[in-house]
């Protein structure tokens, strides 16, 4: 097929009826947010000849899916009998999701590698987009959610086997159709995000075409462009959010809160500097799911925003499980929250998600690709291709270069980068961590100090991330013998958060994923742990002897963690065990800076003094974050060399600190704006 150029819708769907043969029965060809969508009622054609859109693709440099005709699908419940019957036993089918909207049916089953085997090569880093396509295809094998890549001859074989089945399952069904792992306990964060997708089937479907028609439009000006305003998490932690602006859109990367801010002013995104209506952006990119990068979302739509929000797929059930437990945590607090449950769900309604390493226009002269950031499950750097290769940006998000038990270490390959924001939680000289040996070395020795002198260990812990990294890394030690065996209680968010973990093992490590897929072992579960399902259960953890404690929140802003730390702080026995950074201005902070009594809302409404006698303790080196040595590595490793570094996401006096270490070291202008600037890139 010759390369044909293409300025226009026009010619975007002239060349895919061209290239199309009626044998694949096309019944109409429309817009799916950053897609095109291809309807057909022959799927079962376009699966077995997948090299028909392959060239397709290649050619119009835009991402095409492949959908089945409404005409040819089943009823749910005809479609669910079918692959009831069809899908082995053995699989385990918990349930199945049918999003109406998208004509694709997700099946849950307890045993995926029955249908597959697990045997992964290295990551695909992405390569240079003038030498790859820009788009991509998903006519294929829909994505198992399983990452499976055959690399033997009978893995191969085995792979075109589930292929056979899958085709089969889609033609008989008329639904697309997605294997995904069912989690050990029921992850009401993913029920909730189907069910705003069932809900607003019909609106889904509508937003899609639309988002489509802003992006497919036609370039308004051929010259590019470029500036960043800075909203929040400049020289400061907190309030993640800035607006790139172009000659042709505005698209807003994070919409966080800062948790330790008392006041408005500093608590929010300084979206009243900006001067235009909601309207008028373009889009919203989500990095990851925590509060500081996601809080302010839903106001947003609270407000009027009715635009594409893109994120990573886990990053959606994490988002909603965050936000909506702030509004539980205001309301039990008897404070008024920033939104409601409806305005999540408008987050939901309006959330495009995306994978890893997978060139996606989201504007007339914007390209996104997500990658690996290292930092919690589906955080991603947001790599922006700005017009025909004038200028490429990489926000880095929050940023792990470094593996741990849970993640690979973030992704660095980018073909080209013009202009790095990179964050600074750690980026002062003296922040160099221990190595991984020497940190759980300091942890068991700690706890164990504690737990043999009959006291009880309170480990405030965010829910994603943070949590699950400290599971694993008791019952390793444990089961070991290394840690005096004591019951641990999991209260809060920790094991629905471990449940999506669960649901979404391709973007765990790989020992994970085989732990996870490959033999059923749940490594966020243990014989030592129990899950505090009420508040009646937490006065039997405060009750026993010597105990661990898990509990959100992990800067003690709200949560059940501070009824545990009003029962342990008076014990000097006791011992509050920080593992992840805590945020200026929040109650963590300030026990963990030495205040030894603090002042907190009683259940009845009245202030409460707290004395704090008990031990307090960090352990460095779990962080999720990058430390001194590998943010500067990092920045090394970016090939060719960068033209702009600009520093955020930590303290004045670390971003400054990275900033002019990046700038004497590598010859790179590296700047540290504040909030409240304007910076011109391109």
């Amino acid at each position: 097929m010759s390369k044909v150029r293409t300025n226009s819708v026009q010619s975007i769907i002239g060349v895919i009826l061209q290239n199309m043969p009626s044998d694949a029965a096309i019944t109409k060809i429309e817009y799916e947010g950053p897609m095109i969508a291809i309807y057909t009622k022959n799927p079962r054609y376009l699966l077995e000849n997948n090299a028909i859109i392959s060239g397709i693709v290649k050619s119009i440099k835009k991402r095409i899916v492949v959908r089945t005709d409404e005409s040819i699908r089943k009823s749910e419940e005809d479609a669910r009998k079918i692959i009831m019957r069809m899908m082995p036993k053995e699989v385990g089918i918990v349930g199945t999701f049918f999003d109406t909207a998208l004509g694709e049916v997700t099946v849950e089953v307890k045993k995926p590698w029955i249908l597959t085997q697990i045997e992964e090569g290295e990551e695909d880093e992405e390569v240079d987009d003038r030498e790859r396509d820009e788009a991509s295809s998903e006519v294929g094998i829909p994505d198992t959610g399983v990452g499976a890549h055959a690399q033997t001859q009978a893995h191969m074989q085995k792979q075109k086997q589930i292929q056979a089945l899958i085709i089969d399952l889609i033609d008989s069904t008329g639904w697309k159709v997605r294997i995904r792992k069912a989690s050990h306990i029921t992850s009401e964060s993913m029920k909730q995000v189907n069910y705003a997708k069932k809900l607003f089937a019909n609106e889904r479907y509508r937003l899609l075409r639309s988002v489509g028609e802003s992006i497919f439009r036609p370039r308004l000006f051929e010259s590019t462009e470029a500036t960043l305003m800075t909203l929040g998490g400049f020289s400061e932690v907190g309030r993640s959010c800035m607006l790139l602006m172009t000659r042709e859109s505005k698209i807003l990367l994070d919409c966080g809160i800062n948790p330790g801010a008392s006041d408005p002013i500093n608590a929010f995104p300084r979206l009243d500097i900006l001067g235009f209506d909601l309207e008028e952006l373009d889009a919203i990119v989500i990095s990851h799911a925590h509060l500081d990068h996601t809080g302010f979302l839903p106001l947003l739509f609270k407000h009027g925003y009715r635009g594409p929000v893109y994120c990573t797929d886990p990053t959606l059930p994490l988002m909603t499980l965050i936000q909506m437990d702030m509004i539980k945590v205001a309301a039990g607090e008897g404070e008024l929250p920033l939104y409601t449950e409806r305005d999540v769900r408008e987050v939901i309604k309006h959330t495009i998600t995306l994978p890893y390493k997978t060139v996606t226009d989201i504007a007339p002269d914007i390209k996104l690709v997500f990658s690996n950031a290292g930092h919690i499950l589906g955080s991603a750097t947001v790599h922006l291709h700005i017009g025909n290769g004038d200028h490429n940006i990489v926000y880095t998000g929050d940023l792990k270069y470094g593996r741990s038990q849970l993640f690979d270490s973030a992704s660095w390959n980018y073909p080209r980068v013009e202009t790095l924001i990179i964050e600074s939680t750690y980026g002062a000289k003296e922040d160099v961590m221990p190595s991984r040996e020497e940190v759980e070395s300091n942890f068991v020795s700690s706890i164990n100090k504690v737990l043999m002198e009959g006291g009880k260990v309170l480990i405030p812990v965010p829910a994603v991330g943070r949590a699950q990294e400290i599971l694993m890394v008791i019952d390793h030690h444990m089961k070991a013998g290394n840690m005096v065996e004591a019951p641990v209680f999991i209260e809060g968010m920790i094991s629905e958060a471990s449940a999506i973990h669960v649901a979404h093992p391709e973007y765990l490590t790989r020992e994970l994923r085989q732990r996870i897929l490959e033999v059923d072992d749940n490594p966020f579960t243990s014989e030592y742990f129990t899950t505090v399902e009420h508040s009646s259960q937490r006065e039997e953890a405060l009750r026993e002897g010597p105990t661990i404690i898990m509990a959100t929140s992990g800067m003690l802003e709200g949560g059940p963690v501070i009824e545990y730390f009003k029962g342990i702080a008076k014990d000097p026995r006791n011992k509050i065990l920080f593992v992840s950074y805590q945020v200026n201005g929040t109650l963590g902070r300030r026990v963990l800076d030495g205040s030894r009594q603090v002042s907190l809302m009683s259940r009845d409404g009245k202030i409460e003094v707290i004395d704090i006698m008990a031990q307090v303790e960090k352990i460095e080196g779990f962080s999720g974050h990058s430390d001194y040595n590998q943010l500067m590595a990092y920045v090394n490793k970016l090939k060719p060399k960068l033209r702009r570094v600009i520093v955020n996401h930590g303290e004045r006096r670390k971003v400054e600190n990275l900033a002019s270490s990046i700038y004497r070291i590598f010859k790179v202008p590296a700047a540290a704006p504040m909030v409240r600037e304007a910076i011109r890139l391109y």
